[in-house]
């Protein structure tokens, strides 16, 4: 009778796991698409713009923001930032759930700037301002949800920085869905990356782009940042930044074994975290939701979305010249 039992577990198990992993992938995608639901809901009320991945805050509440503070560092800090989370919901209330992933640690991951409430935090989190969790500071608290699991494309998401007019410099600007081309071909947001154990996946500690191994007291976690899809070539370019001194950069997808890991082709590398593909994660059987501007969510490998070019053509979140998108072969051969 036990060995009965015994090969009955053996056979249910993997049956059984199977299903959760289909439930999880189900339930993302659904929450996906209801975010897809509602940003045609604020392009229709915002002249067809898209949100910013960020902004810094005007101030400690609401969702006000100024032009004139986006231009370099945060000139409030304890003001947090205000997630696009929050300007297509309009509030934890109207949003509820909506960015959540059941396959990741916590549902997602935390904000960068957690606030008062302990349970938002991860253990050995710092914010933004290098404070661990303490109930006796008064800390900057994100307008964003307590946990994210997917981040938007920075291709089509610019990051705060709206560089004032300097001549020759690429500047962040939001984007009208009306002058993307082909929107079922161009992905909006996609899950990130998750560690299986505190977020260090997608975060930064001092003194180093990554967290060190077992270094869990001192990392910072960057949810609140887009996912940068493209390479840039120019001399003197930050890709993160997305400004240039001088010269507009041509931009171009990765080589797509370039982003794998070396000893497990399977898997992404996931040893420097940069605001790029590394970001992206496949948690469902090797591959990862992906939720497309026109609303529907699909499935794919990182690389398929490389192979595939479902990223866009051109970097829309900048100014400049956006046409200058090329191969990395034909860069070389230059």
């Amino acid at each position: 009778m036990i060995s009965i039992i015994a090969l009955l577990i053996g056979i249910l198990l993997p049956a059984l796991g199977s299903a959760r992993r289909t439930a999880q992938a189900i339930a993302t995608a659904a929450n996906m698409r209801g975010v897809g639901q509602t940003n045609a809901s604020y392009n229709g009320e915002n002249d067809n713009y898209t949100p910013s991945s960020y902004v810094y805050g005007q101030d400690r509440e609401g969702f006000g923001w100024n032009v004139a503070d986006q231009l370099d560092d945060n000139p409030e800090p304890i003001n947090g930032y205000v997630h696009w989370s929050m300007f297509l919901f309009d509030g934890l209330d109207t949003a509820g759930e909506a960015f959540e992933g059941p396959a990741v640690t916590n549902n997602g991951a935390p904000r960068t700037n957690p606030g008062p409430n302990e349970e938002n935090w991860e253990p050995g989190q710092r914010n933004d301002q290098g404070q661990e969790y303490s109930p006796d500071l008064n800390q900057a608290v994100d307008r964003q949800l307590p946990r994210v699991a997917f981040g938007g494309n920075g291709a089509i998401f610019p990051r705060n920085k709206f560089s004032d007019d300097v001549a020759g410099e690429r500047k962040n600007r939001l984007v009208k869905v009306s002058t993307l081309s082909n929107t079922s071909e161009i992905i909006f947001a996609a899950e990130y990356f998750d560690g299986k154990n505190d977020w260090r996946s997608i975060s930064t500690s001092s003194g180093s782009e990554t967290p060190a191994e077992g270094d869990i007291g001192n990392f910072t976690v960057k949810s609140h940042h887009p996912i940068t899809p493209f390479f840039g070539f120019s001399s003197g370019f930050d890709v993160l930044n997305q400004t240039s001194a001088g010269t507009d950069p041509a931009f171009a997808y990765q080589d797509p074994e370039s982003i794998l890991d070396d000893d497990d082709p399977a898997k992404l590398d996931s040893s420097q975290v940069d605001g790029g593909l590394n970001m992206v994660g496949q948690p469902h059987s090797g591959k990862g939701n992906f939720l497309f501007v026109d609303g529907h969510v699909d499935q794919f490998t990182v690389v398929e979305t490389i192979e595939r070019r479902l990223w866009g053509e051109r970097f829309y979140s900048l100014t400049g010249g956006r046409d200058t998108f090329v191969s990395r072969d034909r860069f070389a051969d230059d």
